[in-house]
């Protein structure tokens, strides 16, 4: 009887394991209009599987979002369409985004990321020209 409490508290601790927990990544979105903007993580690198991203938005007036993109390859640049001063998503490949944060709010978004290239950005009519995009790797 007591290995097999022990085989089942064994089990428990392990299930219980940060191994088993999303990762985490802060995010903070900063900037406000007409001014220069930016996107500050925790981390820029994570290992591959489900991973939280916990979104604040710093800014003081200024509504942000977040959008993850997943890269064709390293060092990919995408391209602001210059009609719409913003990133054209349907032409990307996005795995989810934290939406509409007014000043001070914040959000969540969990994700099941493979290995790879990825950039975080906040596709908000002129934010990605003015500094918020930020590389972010996925490593095995």
């Amino acid at each position: 009887m007591k290995k097999v409490y022990l085989s089942v508290g064994a089990i428990a601790m392990m299930l219980a394991s940060p191994a088993f927990a999303a990762t985490k990544v802060s995010v903070e979105l900063i900037g406000e209009r007409g001014g220069k903007m930016s996107i500050k993580l925790d981390k820029n690198e994570v290992p591959a599987g489900e991973i939280t991203f916990d979104v604040v938005n710093a800014a003081m007036q200024t509504p942000h979002e977040m959008v993850v993109i997943k890269l064709d390859k390293a060092g990919q640049k995408l391209e602001v369409d210059p009609d719409k001063n913003r990133v054209d998503e349907a032409k990307l490949n996005s795995m989810g985004e934290v939406s509409d944060l007014k000043a001070g709010k914040g959000g969540t978004l969990t994700v099941n990321l493979e290995p790879g290239s990825y950039e975080l950005i906040c596709n908000l009519k002129g934010h990605v020209a003015a500094g918020m995009v930020v590389p972010f790797t996925v490593a095995k």
